[in-house]
């Protein structure tokens, strides 16, 4: 069988959304992937050096696309932006005079986006930026609120990663949760929604399983080994 190359969400996929604790036992799967040939690499609204870190000491492919795809990380050093922070500022910005509650929520440090707290009507932010014109996009990761560059998507930001593996969609096997997740499913051959995922979500891909997070893992890549035996 051909190395595949896994892009895996961490928040509410790996974790659960209340603590951001790893599951222990899907680390282990994806690692075990990893040692059969494979490649896994993360692809979070998280930090890169986040899920880079996570790489690291997670035992998995030491490449991550974070901040929804604003970014690539394949070394401490190494950080290629594809977002741009000042003008998601910009909208922040502007979004806290018709939205009072909307803030910034604590997060490690980000250097292509805005990441607000969870706790205004999305939808409404959505349509005051579309309604005056910004050129960034807000979305849901089920973690926070995530502003970021129009166009800034974690498929964007993973067909960088492809390139460099010089993958075809056939190569790409998806696994996430949030709608932060779509564009990332229609760029793999094979796609994964979690239990905890909403219907929407799910209905983009082109596999789903009961399990939530770590539990939803396990299984799907149970169901993924059946999907490439039939092949």
């Amino acid at each position: 069988m051909k190395p595949k190359i896994y892009a895996v969400d961490i928040d509410g996929t790996i974790t659960d959304n209340k603590g951001g604790r790893v599951d222990l036992d899907a680390l282990a799967a994806l690692r075990y992937l990893v040692k059969l040939g494979h490649k896994v690499i993360y692809v979070t609204g998280r930090s890169s050096i986040e899920a880079y870190v996570l790489s690291v000491f997670g035992g998995t492919t030491r490449i991550a696309v974070g901040e929804n795809g604003g970014i690539i990380t394949s070394g401490p050093d190494e950080h290629r932006l594809i977002g741009n922070k000042q003008e998601c500022l910009k909208a922040f910005q502007f979004i806290k005079t018709k939205i009072p509650d909307a803030v910034e929520k604590p997060v490690f440090p980000r250097i292509t986006e805005v990441v607000l707290e969870r706790n205004f009507d999305v939808n409404l932010g959505k349509k005051i930026l579309a309604e005056n014109n910004f050129n960034v996009q807000l979305s849901d990761s089920m973690y926070a609120y995530h502003i970021n560059s129009k166009g800034v998507n974690k498929a964007n930001g993973f067909l960088e990663v492809m390139k460099m593996f010089s993958a075809t969609k056939q190569d790409v096997i998806a696994i996430g949760d949030s709608e932060t997740d779509v564009p990332l499913f229609g760029l793999a051959g094979i796609s994964v929604a979690l239990g905890n995922a909403t219907d929407d979500v799910k209905s983009h891909a082109t596999i789903t399983v009961p399990g939530h997070a770590g539990d939803g893992i396990i299984e799907a890549l149970e169901k993924i080994e059946l999907k490439l035996l039939v092949k």
